[in-house]
């Protein structure tokens, strides 16, 4: 196989059938990975959640994941979120004409390993290449199908009056990892992504108990944008502890010396739970258990006052609202 991807690889003849028999194959291989127009499979035996999301991240590789991990734990966690259990993946690549072949190989079997930890099998995909300087290195799009777990039933409009809020552990890793390895400002500082997928953590809180309202994957936007659409979606109000959001120091060191918020920084192995109060603490001690969410903590409440809206009390006491997010921060995290 050549060096770099040509664009004789996304042509449709010899060199796309051997790098898909050479690089992909080797790593995607399983019972229901097809080489025919499309994938034939055991549908779920009861409800099913689909979902689709596309990775664009510059850079494609930083500390704690790269790119092809990021695009299995962004659709698995999306599934999660539903209380779904990953089945099946399909993942299409486009890939700038000179991209490294060893960079795509590192890649792929990043994903598959992800894969096979997340538990989804990989069926189908596709590859195209663009010409150089039409493709950001490589983008991946992959599409999940999972089966829901019976008695669950999580949406955004569920969060209740009463509802204490959790999140799985400490917030804006992965934004603030991205930014420093675009090396934009010199900062040196410690910070690996906390991408992780997450129905494993999702699993273990369902097999505590199913009475959970919302379960939300906070990705771009973070927890802060996250608040705000559940308060939205719920017309109920959030009452938000700025105390207990868990930051780890060197985020909030970075946070510190370019005046960012990582209420608003993104999180690819991060949930926020919205649970009836009596459930707190045995979801909590449940969670300290786990690989991802050692250091889980409640953040906050619902409650029936300032509905549709996010109020914060600060570390002095003091409240006021939590601004809406207007823009994004981080541009082309995941």
């Amino acid at each position: 196989m050549e060096d770099v991807i040509t664009l004789a690889h996304g042509a449709g003849g010899r060199k796309t059938s051997a790098l898909i028999r050479d690089l992909f194959k080797k790593y995607f291989e399983n019972e229901f990975l097809t080489a025919d127009d499309a994938a034939v499979l055991p549908a779920p035996t009861g409800k099913m959640a689909m979902t689709t999301d596309g990775f664009i991240v510059s850079p494609w590789n930083f500390p704690g994941g790269n790119v092809g991990r990021l695009s299995v734990c962004g659709t698995v966690n999306d599934l999660a979120s539903m209380g779904a259990k990953p089945l099946y993946l399909t993942c299409s690549f486009v890939i700038e004409e000179g991209f490294p072949v060893k960079d795509l190989d590192l890649i792929a079997r990043s994903l598959a390993e992800t894969a096979k930890e997340a538990g989804v099998a990989i069926v189908a995909g596709d590859t195209k290449v663009a010409g150089r300087g039409q493709v950001d290195g490589i983008f991946i799009t992959t599409t999940g199908v999972g089966e829901i777990t019976p008695g669950t039933d999580l949406s955004g409009a569920h969060a209740k009056p009463g509802d204490a809020i959790l999140v799985t552990g400490d917030i804006g890793r992965h934004g603030c990892a991205i930014l420093l390895a675009r090396d934009n400002y010199g900062i040196e500082a410690d910070v690996t992504s906390d991408d992780a997928p997450l129905w494993g953590t999702v699993r273990d809180m369902l097999s505590v108990t199913d009475d959970i309202h919302v379960l939300r994957d906070a990705t771009r936007g973070g927890v802060g944008t996250v608040l705000h659409e559940i308060a939205d979606e719920s017309h109920a109000g959030i009452s938000l502890m700025r105390e207990n959001v868990p930051v780890d120091p060197s985020v909030a060191g970075v946070c510190g010396m370019l005046g960012l918020d990582p209420l608003y920084l993104a999180c690819e192995g991060r949930m926020v739970i919205f649970t009836p109060q009596g459930n707190a603490p045995a979801l909590l001690a449940k969670l300290h258990e786990g690989k991802y969410s050692a250091n889980a903590a409640l953040i906050g409440e619902v409650t029936s006052d300032h509905p549709g809206r996010v109020v914060v009390t600060t570390e002095i006491g003091t409240q006021t609202l939590l601004p809406e997010p207007t823009g994004e921060l981080l541009p082309r995290i995941c």
